[in-house]
């Protein structure tokens, strides 16, 4: 029988796959999720619908590969262990098939800082991966390679991997992403929009880092608006 932690993961990840199915970054069976466990990770099974996936219905893949469950895990699921075993940091990871990240990613195209919030990533641009077929190798390793310092990337013809510390906020940054997707997109009516430099961007990382913080010292003046 599993324990409470168990429960409340693959309840945890059932959450967030709805989620992002009410979202619209994903779409019945397209796109995969998982949190790291002890041990390995819990994974969406392969070809799940969100409205029909329960609990016991998710996938476990161990360190070494191994998968334990009533279904087969994602097709995916490479890329997903590569992640972790590469990012200590980070404790859920997310791909969606959403409209616009993924029409960028069809162009093979990467977002470029042309908007200060592409550094929610935790870099001045999202890269987009070389097309490989899913579910293999080669898009494993490139999708790790790519996560290695920062915190979304693009594939190919595919979509979207957002990866961070907790499931909300990998969510979070995919809803973001898909947002600027599209502003950059609708950009280009006018031309190739101009970008912001590296060094802007290196302030704007930086800033980042107490970025949405409300605590602040005893008497210290209040500020205003969030910029």
């Amino acid at each position: 029988m599993p324990d409470r932690a168990d429960l409340d993961a693959r309840r945890a990840l059932v959450d967030a796959v709805r989620q992002l199915d009410a979202l619209q970054l994903n779409r019945g069976s397209t796109g995969n999720a998982s949190l790291r466990i002890d041990g390995g990770l819990l994974i969406t099974p392969t070809g799940a619908n969100a409205s029909r996936l329960e609990p016991p219905d998710l996938a476990i893949v161990d360190h070494d590969g191994t998968f334990h469950g009533p279904w087969q895990p994602s097709s995916e699921w490479h890329f997903h262990r590569a992640i972790y075993a590469g990012r200590p940091d980070v404790g859920a990871v997310v791909h969606t098939h959403s409209t616009h990240a993924t029409a960028l990613a069809s162009h093979g195209r990467p977002l470029p800082a042309f908007h200060y919030m592409v550094a929610v990533c935790g870099a001045d641009e999202v890269p987009c991966v070389p097309y490989h077929t899913f579910g293999t190798e080669a898009l494993s390793d490139g999708v790790r390679h790519a996560l290695r310092d920062r915190d979304a990337c693009l594939m190919a013809h595919h979509g979207l991997v957002t990866c961070a510390a907790t499931m909300a906020r990998a969510i979070a940054i995919a809803a973001e992403i898909e947002a600027l997707c599209q502003s950059y997109l609708a950009a280009w009516a006018l031309g190739e929009p101009p970008r912001l430099s590296k060094d802007e961007m290196a302030r704007v990382l930086e800033k980042f880092k107490t970025y949405g913080q409300t605590a602040r010292a005893s008497g210290a003046t209040r500020a205003h608006g969030r910029g």
